[in-house]
Parts: C-alpha cells; sequence; structure tokens
C-alpha cells in the first residue's frame, strides 16, 4: 500500500523487512523443552532441533530435586548435579543428548527424579558447541564447551583457594552464570546476574535474599572474556 503522507526524511516503514535480522534466525537450534510422562524404563525423547549439551530435569507432579547433566562432565558413570541442594556431584544418571532429544539409559532407583511411571517431567535443553577446549583467557586454565552466537557455555576448572579470574569462551560479557562447587556437600548453586550489582550473589537453593558474598564471584563484573571467582 501506499503511505497517506510521505514519511519523514531518513526514517522506514514498520514492516519485517526493515527491522534488523536476529542474531539467532531460529531460536529452537540453541535451546529447547520437552515435557513428558515418565515411563521407568531405558528411552529416547525426541522433538528438539539440536543435539543439547546441558540438560535440567525437573518433576512437574512431585516435590523431587532438579536433576542437571552435561556433556563436559559426563562420564559413563554419569554425573549430576542438583541445583537445589549442597549435595555434591553424584553419580548414577545416565542422561545425555542425541541428535534431535534426550537419551535416558539404564534407570536406577533415582529415576523417580527424571523417570519414573508415575510423575510428568520437564526438560530443559541447550547446545554448547561442537566440541570442548582448554581456555587460558583467566588465570586458572578452563576446560570450556561454547556457543558464541547463542550466547551459552559450559566451563569447568579446579580451584585455587585465592581470588582469580576463569575463560568463559564467549565473545560477551555474560548475563547469568551459575557456580556449583562439585566435590562438596555444603555449598550450593551460587548465581550471578548483571541486573544486580556485581557485589551481590544470588542463591538457587534455600530462601537466603541477594547479599553480598566475595567467595563466589569475588565481588567483580564479567567481562568479553573471562569471570572472577573469590577465594
Amino acid at each position: 500500500g501506499s503511505f497517506a503522507y510521505l514519511p519523514p526524511a531518513n526514517h522506514l516503514s514498520l514492516c519485517t523487512t526493515n527491522l534488523p535480522d536476529p542474531t539467532i534466525a531460529d531460536g529452537s537450534t540453541a535451546f529447547g523443552a520437552l515435557t513428558y510422562s515418565g515411563n521407568g524404563s531405558a528411552r529416547t525423547l525426541t522433538g528438539l532441533n539440536m543435539n543439547p549439551d546441558f540438560i535440567w530435569i525437573k518433576s512437574r507432579s512431585s516435590a523431587q530435586k532438579h536433576v542437571l547433566v552435561d556433556s563436559v562432565r559426563t562420564t559413563s558413570t554419569g554425573e549430576y548435579l542438583a541445583s537445589d541442594s549442597t549435595q555434591a556431584e553424584g553419580t548414577g544418571v545416565h542422561i545425555s543428548g542425541t541428535t534431535d532429544g534426550i537419551t535416558i539409559a539404564d534407570p536406577n532407583a533415582s529415576t523417580i527424579w527424571y523417570n519414573d511411571s508415575s510423575h510428568t517431567y520437564v526438560a530443559w535443553a541447550w547446545d554448547a558447541g561442537t566440541s570442548t577446549a582448554s581456555n587460558t583467557d583467566g588465570s586458572i586454565t578452563s576446560s570450556v564447551r561454547a556457543n558464541p552466537s547463542a550466547g551459552f557455555s559450559i566451563v569447568t576448572w579446579s580451584g585455587t583457594s585465592a581470588n582469580a579470574t576463569v575463560g568463559h569462551g564467549l565473545n560477551a560479557a555474560p548475563e547469568l552464570i551459575l557456580l556449583k562447587r562439585r566435590d562438596s556437600s555444603t555449598t550450593g548453586m551460587y548465581a550471578y546476574h548483571s541486573a544486580v550489582s556485581p557485589a551481590k550473589t544470588l542463591y538457587l537453593y534455600g530462601t537466603t535474599k541477594a547479599e553480598t558474598y566475595a567467595a563466589a564471584y569475588n565481588n567483580t563484573a564479567a567481562t568479553n572474556s573471562v569471570f572472577s571467582v573469590g577465594s
């Protein structure tokens, strides 16, 4: 159609052709979510548009723990984390990504967390790229699997008991970071968010409000290459 009045100079009409191209044309190639009913048996869930590297599962029908697995940590012993508690990294949860979904293999007595026949579940899944590499951007060398175009990465490292920086493998400062000490049953998952002061730490376990806690992120904002950790 035509304009009733000529648009002002240096202005464009509002239409999809004149909108900027999105960073990710199809968001389903970076993130997806599946809902399902448990069956208590080994199975494969399909319906994703990528092979996920980070999978977070929660029962929707019962008060069970959150189960987090990823392709950087997971081995034949089935490592997992529980974001809602302080427990150390556990084993025996064999969940992994496939070309277009999630495989749950060899269910054990803990399947009530993620595939019990009497419960319903939701699984959130993220793509973290195609390979895991060593990263020396920080004072601590980290192991990173990164998807910079989606702004998502998985990072593991060994602490030094001192303030340090850790490379995250992204080309921009991350807005959200979740941190968990894997070998401790006394510390839970700490969250950093750019909308909250860098001097404040949030918690995914318990009911404590955001507070100053330098031991998590050293009261320091993340940069384009690293985030900070405390002693």
